[in-house]
């Protein structure tokens, strides 16, 4: 069998751990396997290597992705996809195997509809994809929220501050919701768990009036302007108010064991789906079983996170 493996979509921790676990896997039952460059843009430009064990050693603990990833506008078109197919067929892979997270996704998908073989590792710092407890490179994510609302919480009770705190997470809400939980925040506000800003502010207010040092409101992304919210909070609540953004720091950095582990399970499992020739789906790993769905399911699957929203409203 012949394996080609790209990462898409915004890099994640883990990327490269996963990337090792498929070759070394490929590679110990017999197998060739070409590493594709820059995601769906490499295969389009026909930008393939042949990876050899030691193409891989070191990566397992390295954040980033070797390999590279873009977001390919090119190759969202009919033209694109049947380029790409075209230089898979010119070196005889049999099966590609992507990671990444929705957007790489959907490209699997597409790929699947046309007739190739793919399978989906999830890769992604936003815990969004269906089929899976965790993917890869949220567990490292969150500790580098937590470990930035852990001090900014000793410079707010310092100052008597409320601190804002704005996590990644495009449309889900499970880096803010962890990271909140994890770091004791007194607000999470997610598109899942929406909170009035009156509310909030009524709340600060008695809060502040009753002796309270400091407060934290973590945010998910796209839901406020947080350096606004911020001055609000402070012409009306009483606590002067700070916000931090954390930007792309929550994608970076060596992966956490629990990434390690997940990435290493997850590329070897990839292959041997290969090898038992079963394609067109997302793998993942829940309640400690490998399991597997078709593209469809894990791109549209949700996770009813209200327990533990609940749990939030009343420890906070």
């Amino acid at each position: 069998m012949r394996f080609g493996v790209l990462t898409s979509s915004g890099d994640a921790p883990g990327m490269n751990a996963t990337i090792r676990a498929v070759v070394r896997t490929a590679l110990h039952y017999g197998h060739d396997i070409y590493g594709i460059r820059d995601g769906f843009q490499g295969l389009i430009n026909n930008d393939m290597v042949l990876l050899l064990h030691d193409d891989v050693s070191g990566m397992l603990t390295k954040g980033g992705t070797f390999l590279g990833t873009a977001r390919s506008e090119e190759f969202k078109t009919r033209k694109g996809q049947e380029l790409a197919i075209r230089n898979l067929q010119k070196r005889k892979i049999d099966t590609l195997i992507v990671i990444g997270g929705n957007g790489t996704f959907l490209g699997a998908q597409a790929l699947t509809e046309l007739g190739v073989k793919v399978i989906g590792i999830p890769a992604t710092i936003d815990n969004d994809l269906g089929g899976s407890d965790y993917t890869i490179g949220f567990h490292t994510a969150l500790n580098t929220i937590v470990d930035a609302i852990d001090k900014l919480r000793d410079t707010s009770s310092s100052h008597q501050r409320c601190s804002i705190i704005e996590t990644m997470g495009r449309e889900g809400g499970d880096l803010a919701l962890f990271a909140g939980v994890c770091g004791g925040a007194e607000f999470i506000i997610t598109k899942e768990h929406m909170i009035e800003k009156d509310v909030m502010i009524k709340k600060l207010r008695e809060w502040k009036k009753e002796g309270r040092s400091h407060a934290i409101i973590v945010t998910t992304e796209n839901i406020f302007n947080v350096f606004e919210l911020a001055k609000e909070i402070s012409d009306k609540s009483g606590f002067a108010t700070r916000a931090t953004v954390l930007g792309y720091i929550q994608r970076g950095g060596n992966p956490v064991p629990e990434d390690r582990i997940l990435a290493t399970q997850l590329g070897s499992y990839a292959v041997q789906l290969a090898m038992d020739d079963i394609s067109g789906v997302g793998i993942g790993l829940r309640q400690n079983t490998l399991t597997h769905a078709t593209f469809d399911i894990v791109l549209n699957e949700t996770v009813d996170r209200s327990l533990l929203y609940e749990l939030v409203d009343r420890v906070s």
